[in-house]
């Protein structure tokens, strides 16, 4: 008697959104997901600045940008690509200055692409050893922005490359400027570049009302609009943002957890609304 083995059927569509979930899990670097209860199910939703359709889009923009700078570019190429709120930070080494005109291109062709912010190097593509440490100091600078009460670290996306690190984000200039100085304490940071979108504490207060709204337990942003007077011991920079120093790193951490602060500079950063 022969009995007949029929192979499950898959459906697609409901693959296709696992896939999709599943690389937004991967792309939400600094953001804890809370899946939230309700009638007839459960809503995912992030502690992050951006709505979850924004997040969609700058992950869509994120593998676009890797597929085509993966088939557009030498071999010799490696790069890495972070996006927020549509602007688009390629770091990572490209064999000449021709490659690096071609990526920044590429890129910007890519549907709902705002800016592309273009940090690669003309250099030989960085070791393993090189990329491992950048994993670490990674780690080590999202440990210190949560240690820091005066910031949310959810409002932080950090990428280290060959010990700079870039921080993105939405945040004010006071939020920028304390996250930076975090930054820059960390042990084996050799640079600070911020490439922040920022609005006003206005604006902040605002779409953490919003995130609220949706489900999601983003901490609530503190009244910065009185930052005028820098107090004792703190240290203003440029842009008129007043800074606290951190004491041991800001969580209780010993001295020897720290360095003098690294060089801050600014790349791409853009002072716009996004609530219209």
């Amino acid at each position: 008697m022969k009995t007949s083995m029929k192979s499950p059927l898959i459906n697609f569509n409901i693959l296709t959104k696992i896939m999709l979930v599943a690389g937004m899990l991967s792309a939400l670097q600094g953001c804890p997901l809370l899946v939230v209860g309700a009638a007839g199910g459960g809503a995912l939703v992030a502690t992050d600045r951006r709505t979850v359709g924004t997040q969609t889009v700058d992950r869509e923009i994120q593998i676009k940008a890797k597929l085509q700078l993966s088939n557009g570019l030498p071999d010799e190429a490696h790069l890495n690509v972070a996006v927020v709120h549509g602007n688009v930070l390629l770091t990572g080494e490209v064999p000449s200055d021709v490659a690096k005109k071609r990526a920044e291109d590429i890129v910007r062709g890519i549907e709902n692409v705002k800016n592309v912010i273009n940090e690669t190097a003309v250099l030989p593509a960085s070791s393993f050893g090189s990329r491992s440490n950048d994993t670490y100091l990674e780690g080590r600078v999202k440990t210190a922005l949560i240690a820091e009460k005066a910031v949310s670290a959810n409002d932080f996306k950090v990428v280290s490359e060959r010990a700079t690190i870039y921080l993105m984000g939405l945040v004010t200039d006071q939020e920028g400027a304390q996250g930076a100085l975090v930054a820059s304490q960390v042990p084996g940071v050799k640079q600070v570049v911020k490439v922040f979108r920022y609005i006003t504490p206005e604006e902040a207060r605002q779409l953490s009302l919003d995130t609220r709204d949706s489900g999601s337990a983003a901490a609530p942003v503190s009244d910065l609009s009185g930052a005028g007077t820098a107090p004792a011991g703190s240290v203003a920079p440029a842009g008129g943002a007043v800074v606290t120093p951190v004491p041991g790193l800001a969580g209780g951490a010993q001295s020897s957890d720290v360095q003098t602060g690294a060089p801050i500079t600014d790349s791409g950063g853009t002072h716009s609304s996004v609530l219209k």
